[in-house]
């Protein structure tokens, strides 16, 4: 599985790419509002210069030709920039336009199987399932993410499954064991990651006896 960064944040994003594990990184409105970036469309060029891998960019438009235009617009300024799109039928009309076009799709905000096999069937090159929001609603988030790679498997669909909204490492294991091709994760979350109690304890006997020895 693949790891991306869900961050605006450029400082997180240089830090995950010098750790040499960083494959690509999504981002939308809310994120880059956060930053107190203004200028969405430099930043996405910005970023699309920095990250060698994909990086997904969301549109705000709530019709199909508005979200076609804008899509154009934030494909133009990056050859691996991804159009996010959402899982209504506008988004889904959009996508298969953008598809159609040569232009790299995510169709997000994706909560159920038909949703993730309409997205597919649209052109859509990434599906988005929102883990941490389904288990928020009571439901089973990393259900979605084994039904959605089954049925992608089943049908031999090429679409691949972007397991987003994952808040912390077990979320991270499980979207990898359940066969999800990328995980998208806040910069603490993947900073997690590396992290065990027993690496710590090993870490420092090893640095204890080698300073006795050097004592």
């Amino acid at each position: 599985m693949l790891l991306f960064l869900d961050s605006a944040n450029l400082t997180e994003i240089r830090t995950a790419l010098a750790w040499g594990v960083l494959a690509g990184v999504t981002t939308n409105p809310t994120l880059v509002a956060r930053e107190g970036r203004r200028d969405f469309e430099n930043f996405v060029r910005e970023l699309s210069a920095l990250v060698p891998g994909p990086v997904n960019a969301e549109v705000t438009a709530g019709d199909a030709d508005g979200m076609v235009r804008q899509g154009r617009e934030l494909a133009a300024l990056g050859a691996n920039v991804v159009v996010k799109l959402p899982c209504t039928w506008e988004g889904l009309a959009a996508c298969r336009r953008l598809a159609e076009a040569g232009v790299p799709t995510n169709v997000t905000l994706v909560f159920s199987v038909n949703q993730g096999l309409l997205a597919a069937r649209a052109g859509a090159a990434y599906v988005s399932p929102f883990v941490g929001r389904l288990d928020d609603a009571g439901h089973d988030g990393l259900q979605l993410v084994r039904d959605l790679v089954r049925l992608y498997n089943q049908h031999g669909i090429a679409t691949k499954v972007l397991a987003a909204s994952l808040r912390h490492p077990r979320h991270v294991t499980e979207a990898a064991l359940a066969g999800a091709h990328i995980g998208t994760m806040p910069f603490d979350t993947l900073r997690q990651l590396v992290r065990h109690p027993l690496t710590d304890a090993g870490l420092e006997r090893f640095m204890a006896d080698w300073r006795q020895l050097n004592s």
